[in-house]
């Protein structure tokens, strides 16, 4: 799986990775006790009142004002959306393993990250790049949308991703899902140690659920 970044000018940037052989139909005790561990640790380290003045929360927000041209407080940075819930003290939503195991990754290293079934994409390189007039995108959990003009993670004729947001429910994870490519979402800001760290620390959880890399963890 190749990605290739067509709009690297605009500060946008990804670390990816693939991992193959999960068994996702079943929570191990492991797993459990990771995801609660990174709750406890994003509670003591980060506060719902300062969390849109962190260093990281901020560039991702700079990112949607300047770039994306959306109002961060209305459409909030996946991560900051994730910490926000946990701050509150509500519990990290449960979907599957691989998607909690994602989900405690992203509010870990304070990261979107974004989980594709490798088998329901349709070619093995993708790109990052405008969109096309016309382009319909499905998002998880929404009605099918016309694209114009934005920022998305494609492959021939299917939008994986709206960057650095929204996924499609046509690649999406699912208990019946054996490989995964995960791609963590960067931008002007953030460093590309940060990408890194967040790839490995997930292909760590997921080697928990008997999941084994297909390769290395490649920048784009």
């Amino acid at each position: 799986m190749e990605i290739i970044n067509e709009v690297r000018n605009l500060g946008v940037f990804v670390a990816y990775d693939v991992i193959v052989n999960i068994d996702n139909t079943k929570y191990v005790p492991k797993l459990v006790e990771e995801i609660e561990a990174a709750v406890e640790e994003a509670r003591r380290a980060l506060s719902l009142d300062t969390l849109k003045d962190h260093p990281i929360i901020r560039a991702y927000r700079d990112f949607y004002w300047r770039v994306l041209g959306i109002d961060p407080t209305k459409q909030r940075p996946a991560q900051e959306a994730l910490l926000r819930r946990v701050l509150r003290g509500e519990p990290l939503p449960r979907i599957n393993p691989v998607v909690d195991a994602g989900n405690a990754a992203s509010i870990k290293f304070i990261v979107p990250i974004g989980l594709y079934d490798i088998a329901k994409i349709n070619s093995k390189t993708l790109r990052i790049r405008f969109s096309k007039k016309g382009e319909i995108f499905r998002p998880i959990g929404g009605s099918p949308m016309e694209l114009d003009n934005q920022i998305v993670l494609a492959s021939d004729g299917q939008i994986l991703h709206i960057y650095p947001y929204r996924d499609s429910v046509d690649t999406k994870v699912e208990n019946s899902t054996r490989e995964v490519l995960v791609v963590v979402a960067g931008v002007a800001g953030v460093e590309e140690e940060r990408l890194l760290k967040t790839a490995y620390y997930l292909r760590d959880l997921l080697s928990l659920l008997g999941g084994v890399p297909a390769g290395e963890v490649k920048l784009a």
